[in-house]
């Protein structure tokens, strides 16, 4: 669970983003937790989730929804470039049989060459 941080943060959002594999959340989480949060009026903790090591939990409080709503945004930007890396670069995994495509997720263009 989630740390919940002081009353100065009210606004609060947690993410569940279930990934192919463990390896993918974990990979994931180090690539974003690289960059920390630009606003000391927002706050983010990211841990892969104690029941299923697939899934990225994203915690997030802010001072402000609009603060929380820029953060999250940007978030989702950087997921995005992510996970687009991860299905060019990481095929021979993510697409396995029985695997899922992120094509279609939120944040991932398709490019046509």
């Amino acid at each position: 669970m989630a740390p919940h941080p002081p009353t100065e943060f009210p606004c609060q959002l947690t993410l569940s983003i279930p990934l192919p594999s463990p390896t993918h959340a974990t990979t994931t989480l180090r690539t974003i937790s690289i960059d920390a949060e630009l606003s000391p009026l927002v706050q983010r903790t990211l841990t892969i989730s104690p029941s299923n090591a697939s899934v990225l939990q994203v915690h997030y409080a802010a001072t402000t929804n609009r603060m929380l709503r820029v953060a999250v945004n940007g978030f989702f930007d950087s997921l995005g470039v992510v996970l687009g890396v991860m299905e060019e670069c990481d095929r021979d995994t993510v697409l396995l049989p029985g695997g899922e495509s992120v094509q279609g997720a939120q944040g991932v263009e398709e490019v046509k060459v």
